[in-house]
């Protein structure tokens, strides 16, 4: 036991090195090309295929199919994409984290790596250090590579045992069926303690290279594995909304469902890959194991595929929505990762959220236009009531937002985003004004025609400039993310204009009718009315500026 104690010490250390440089390697492709590959994520289009081949894309480039599921968790949560977007996405995923068994295969155990593992490092370091080529995220993607390879020299070193000493793992072999249970359950449950499957496999690649594990017990860790590379999709959908919920359940029921298959086939399936690899397993087992990993989960979506829509059905009987998804409280659909979650992926959701509150505003003044078209008082009553619901909706949105996106601004990497967090905090601001300058408009309509005004005039005059307004309004929001470009601003400039114009026929006839001998009190009123919708013009063109 004595003799253990070093070996394990050693081993947990060289783990802990692996996995630092799996983390700084991918948080370090995530940086450079963050904002490309989620905005790929939350734009792939319903093509089932087209999901799996994105999937398996952006893990495959950012080296961590934990990462890719809880940007797809999280993209249900926020509804950026649907429920069988996500599914197909999560299958590309599975085959993408395989890219990481065949780095270590095929480079892992040909040559010295510790000799260019310490070089790596360096130029990455020194990278890092060069802050006007602004390159960080490349040194830090070679620091990544550095410390990868150099961890794993150092399990390799760690796991180098005597046969007497790993005695133990051969005998699993002999139990049969119940040896290969035993493989399945020891990889899912160290999966999930490491939160990475992708090192998981390099440790089993490591003691099967080194002979302490067999080719059929190294099989069945690496499908035990699968199972546990759920636990990140797990931990994402908690306190989540139904759809992150059913995403996770998805991802669980896949992985579990395709080893249950592969188990059940488990001699004619590594009677297939002993077919496609040259080689005895004994002379070529890293790249056994490689093969064997790609093939199952390539065979276990060519399986699935065809039914995500009867997945997606399925799923969503068994977990309903609950009944506090439909209040009239507005709930932050993001949370904050524990492990994969990075500063672009929060700003992107907060982005969408943004976008869904610049609509409930669309939705108010649309209620307003509607309101002065009917002109009836029972219709304005419920309108107005409608409206205050909205508003203090809209003002939850912007609370909830807000400290999210002062939370994101606290947050690691953060620096080089504060004039986005700023620009965006400001929208909700101009947004959550919108609002309540949308309940005063209601408010003074209600008052004015519950006075038994002239109705007719005040429509044939109030509602092409409110209609106007929300045109304007509506054509903005389509730009709150991307900007206004030079075409879009001389649209903009145009529209301006002839809010403009109405607005100084409205008040010019005001004037003409107090000459006239008209009632000055409701005409106040009805120049308050304008004065209202002015103030939201005005607060959509303080909108424009930042665009």
């Amino acid at each position: 036991m004595l003799n253990f104690i070093p070996i394990i010490f050693k081993f947990v250390g060289a783990l802990a090195l692996l996995l630092y440089g799996m983390n700084m390697l991918s948080n370090g492709i995530q940086k450079g090309a963050a904002n490309s590959l989620q905005r790929l994520l939350s734009i792939v289009s319903g093509n089932r295929f087209t999901a799996v081949l994105t999937g398996l894309l952006v893990t495959a480039i950012i080296q961590s199919s934990g990462a890719t599921t809880v940007m797809v968790v999280s993209f249900v949560n926020a509804q950026i994409i649907s429920l069988t977007q996500a599914i197909g996405i999560i299958f590309g995923a599975n085959i993408g984290t395989t890219v990481t068994a065949w780095i270590v295969s095929l480079f892992g155990f040909s040559f010295k790596i510790a000799s260019v593992a310490i070089p790596l490092f360096g130029i990455g370091f020194f990278i890092t250090c060069l802050k006007r080529w602004k390159l960080q995220s490349v040194g830090e993607m070679l620091m990544g590579f550095g410390l990868l390879f150099y961890g794993l020299s150092l399990l390799s070193d760690s796991l180098k045992l005597s046969p007497e000493s790993v005695a133990f793992l051969q005998s699993f072999s002999d139990l049969g069926f119940g040896g290969l249970l035993l493989g399945v359950f020891i990889g899912a449950v160290i999966t999930a303690l490491i939160h990475s499957s992708s090192a998981m496999t390099a440790i089993v690649l490591t003691m099967a290279a080194n002979g302490s594990l067999t080719w059929e017990f190294s099989a069945a860790v690496i499908l035990g594995s699968n199972i546990g590379s759920t636990i990140d999709a797990i931990l994402s959908a908690m306190g989540s909304s139904t759809n992150a919920k059913r995403a996770a359940f998805v991802h669980v029921c896949f992985n579990v469902a395709g080893t249950v298959i592969a188990l059940i086939l488990f001699k004619p399936f590594l009677a297939l890959i002993d077919f496609i690899v040259p080689k005895a397993p004994v002379d070529n087992i890293t790249t056994h194991i490689a093969m064997l990993h790609t093939v199952f989960n390539i065979c276990c979506t060519c399986i699935f595929l065809p039914f995500v829509n009867q997945i997606a059905a399925g799923v969503s009987k068994l977990i309903k929505a609950s009944a506090t998804e439909e209040s009239e409280n507005y709930k932050l659909p993001m949370v904050f990762s524990t492990g994969h979650g990075s500063i672009e992926l929060y700003i992107l959701q907060a982005e969408k959220e943004i976008e869904k509150m610049a609509k409930k505003v669309l939705s108010i003044f649309n209620s307003i236009c509607d309101c002065l078209e009917t002109s009836k008082n029972e219709n304005i009553e419920n309108v107005s009531e409608s409206i205050f619901k909205q508003e203090n909706y809209i003002y939850q949105m912007k609370e909830e937002i807000t400290g999210f996106l002062v939370k994101c601004s606290q947050l690691d990497g953060a620096t080089g985003i504060q004039n986005k967090i700023a620009q965006l905090l400001q929208i909700i601001d101009y947004l959550e004004n919108l609002s309540d300058e949308s309940t005063r408009i209601i408010h003074n309509i209600e008052k004015y025609l519950s006075k038994k005004q002239d109705k007719k005039l005040t429509s044939e005059k109030l509602l092409p400039y409110m209609k106007k307004i929300s045109d304007f309004y509506e054509y903005i929001i389509d730009f709150l993310e991307t900007g206004l470009q030079k075409t879009q601003k001389s649209v903009v400039l145009k529209m301006e204009s002839e809010i403009d114009e109405m607005q100084k026929m409205l008040k010019k006839s005001a004037k003409k009718r107090l000459k006239d001998g008209g009632d000055v009190k409701s005409l106040l009123r009805y120049m308050d009315i304008v004065r209202r919708i002015e103030n939201a013009g005005d607060s959509i063109n303080a909108l424009v500026k930042l665009l």
